[in-house]
């Protein structure tokens, strides 16, 4: 007959199960339901954004692109796609994350991802993973329309890809803290309109930071964003106003910082167990 484990045994126990394994199959089934969230619903959520994008680069090609001499060496138009390109990125690793938890917290089932034997960090990797996903496919569907279109290549893809990846990681975290503390539609929209959507504007999207005086140049480079627009810039184009390995530090660092956060919000149960 097996000896019954002591107090001691037992924390232990716990302890390797909570720390010492990864539950796998839940957490990827997490991330197959954030991924297909957005899936199903695939003309909301991938179509429209392209759409978004495409009207962006035409309105300012036809706007501003005739008169607007090239910008760090390349014409106005080129320079604007990498912009663009992650600015749509950000905004819907953001809302994929964020909407799931409000919407969520709303229902009344958030019960459903509180209650399953999922860690906290378990739970952040899942819900990063289908803002990942998402940012991808925003991205690569909007790089090849630009191909197909302008017949636009990415001059270095690997860096292109670590900041996509790394854009829609850090948005995602973001995403989870904000849904989070948002209790209702209004408090998320609140979020959205004062503090990502000027954050996302006034990082270099649509201009060069060198324009800029140079107070607001300053202010600008602590801004996290400008380094995901200013990196994608490099590796699609080959032009950036910053080092590109400072903005993977840069970014790298507040991704695991906000990724934290949502940890401790996530382990605490704070806003969410009330």
């Amino acid at each position: 007959m097996q000896k019954p484990a002591s107090g001691h045994d037992h924390q232990l126990q716990m302890g390797v199960r909570r720390f010492g394994r990864v539950n796998w199959l839940g957490l990827a089934t997490l991330a197959r339901r954030e991924v297909l969230r957005f899936a199903t619903v695939w003309t909301q959520t991938l179509l429209a954004p392209l759409v978004t994008a495409g009207l962006f680069l035409l309105i300012f090609s036809i706007a501003i692109g005739p008169s607007r001499s090239d910008v760090m060496g390349v014409p106005f138009l080129t320079f604007l796609i990498p912009g663009i390109t992650m600015m749509t990125v950000i905004q819907n690793a953001f809302a994929n994350t964020s909407s799931s938890l409000v919407i969520a917290k709303v229902q009344g089932n958030i019960v459903d991802t509180l209650m399953p034997p999922l860690a906290p960090l378990e739970m952040v990797l899942g819900y990063l993973a289908g803002a990942v996903a998402r940012g991808l496919f925003v991205a690569c569907a909007i790089s090849f329309a630009i191909a197909l279109v302008l017949g636009q290549g990415i001059a270095h893809p690997l860096w292109a890809l670590a900041f996509v990846v790394l854009g829609g990681a850090m948005m995602g975290a973001v995403g989870i803290v904000a849904g989070i503390f948002a209790n209702k539609f209004d408090q998320m929209a609140a979020i959205t309109n004062f503090i990502v959507t000027p954050l996302a504007f006034l990082s270099g999207t649509f201009y060069s930071v060198t324009a800029l005086p140079d107070v607001l140049r300053g202010i600008t480079r602590f801004n996290p964003i400008f380094y995901l627009i200013d990196g994608a810039r490099y590796g699609m184009i080959g032009v950036s106003d910053s080092s590109p390995y400072l903005g993977l530090m840069v970014v790298s660092g507040v991704t695991a910082a906000l990724c934290a956060v949502a940890w401790w919000m996530l382990k605490t149960g704070y806003r969410l167990k009330n």
